[in-house]
């Protein structure tokens, strides 16, 4: 799969990073702009633009309005956020009381390269991330041939593998790739790693007000959102004639299931892979990995 390699450093100082997105300064801004879409990329902040991590969805810090952000759980949400910042280099990071905001890291920024194939509709470049110098016999700024080994070395890797995140894929992501992590996602659920003890999206969770999606259940970030937009809206009954299928209906994802017997055919809207009972539980009936989301 080839992507655009760029060098520069990872910074977190005067941001909130979370367990899949981190500050980077390209070295070269040439390299920058040849990030696909790259019109969108937001340099405004010391030169700084916001990275998200390719297919990894880790738990939300601070979801919807910034007035009066949601999250879910925090122990699984923070776990991933600091063994992003650990793994890339990071040893010393100290917040503002009550805030996900950095106010000081040591060191102040880490040696890193990024591999990107474009950016998101809010502006972010999606990214596998790596760290310390670029790998042997590249050159910043150009295409490079992504396989199963280089991914190995980034932190998108490390998180799914140690079940720290879900991974969450897009159709632009190379089918090598794609299976590579969810054959890890297979491998971190059956251990027992991380969240997944703990994990709820398939096996159901009862629904019964925003807390049980901020303090309670941890599901597929994907899910959360979906029920968090809902729930914020005003709907706090969950049945199967509830309106939040046609929500689900009307939020418009697109994706392909993998293991179908047509894993090419295109599916509109996440009511066909999620179910609601009588009691308001809500479950997906496939696991994360085995969905293909169409980039918007």
């Amino acid at each position: 799969m080839p992507m655009l390699l760029v060098k520069g450093s990872f910074q977190i100082t005067g941001s909130e990073p979370d367990g899949d997105t981190v500050g980077f300064v390209p070295t070269r801004h040439p390299d920058w702009n040849r990030v696909p879409g790259a019109a969108r990329l937001d340099l405004t902040n010391s030169c700084r633009g916001k990275l998200r991590l390719d297919a990894v969805d880790a738990l939300e810090t601070h979801y919807g309005p910034t007035s009066a952000p949601a999250h879910q759980p925090l122990p699984f949400a923070h776990a991933a956020r600091d063994e992003l910042l650990a793994w890339l280099g990071f040893t010393d990071v100290r917040r503002a009381p009550d805030s996900e905001r950095v106010v000081s890291a040591v060191p102040e920024s880490v040696p890193g390269w990024i591999l990107t194939g474009g950016v998101d509709v809010h502006g972010r470049c999606v990214a596998l991330a790596g760290r310390g110098p670029l790998p042997e016999g590249t050159r910043s700024g150009q295409d490079v041939s992504v396989g199963v080994p280089l991914l190995r070395r980034t932190v998108n890797h490390h998180l799914i593998e140690r079940g720290l995140a879900y991974p969450t894929f897009y159709s632009n992501l190379y089918e090598d790739l794609r299976e590579e992590l969810a054959a890890v996602t297979r491998q971190a659920r059956t251990a027992g790693a991380g969240l997944w003890p703990q994990d709820a999206s398939t096996a159901g969770v009862k629904v019964t007000g925003l807390s049980s999606l901020t303090d309670e259940a941890v599901v597929v970030p994907k899910l959360f959102r979906r029920l968090y937009d809902h729930l914020a809206s005003g709907e706090f009954s969950l049945s199967p004639s509830s309106s939040f299928r046609a929500f689900l209906a009307g939020a418009a994802d697109t994706y392909r299931i993998a293991s179908s017997a047509t894993p090419r055919a295109q599916v509109r809207g996440l009511h066909h892979v999620v179910e609601v009972t009588d009691d308001g539980t809500v479950r997906m009936t496939r696991p994360i990995e085995d969905l293909v989301f169409t980039e918007a």
